[in-house]
């Protein structure tokens, strides 16, 4: 996982992520191989921004079945960057 691009899959955006990106904080999915530190250089590299922390949340898979087959769906890593607070805001409306 070399490139930042493979640590960050995408940004998630729903109402409480976009309630927080007024407080510098963002919400992303990551590898799930990805530890805190690949995922602050991983932003910092991407966006230029300076990254004060980050949290991490693991989701497990949940069970789901098709007629007679059970399996599960992919397993999740989503991470909260706090940015610096004299860094620029992120846009991912932008075109």
């Amino acid at each position: 996982m070399s490139n930042a691009r493979d640590i960050i899959k995408r940004p998630v955006i729903t109402e409480r992520s976009a309630g927080q990106m007024e407080e510098k904080k963002y919400t992303f999915e990551v590898d799930v191989r990805a530890n805190k530190t690949q995922i602050k250089d991983a932003i910092e590299e991407i966006f230029e921004v300076k990254v004060d922390r980050v949290n991490t949340m693991n989701y497990k898979g949940k069970s789901k079945r098709f007629g007679r087959y059970t399996g599960f769906t992919a397993r999740r890593k989503k991470a909260i960057v706090q940015l610096s607070a004299d860094s620029k805001e992120l846009d991912f409306f932008e075109s």
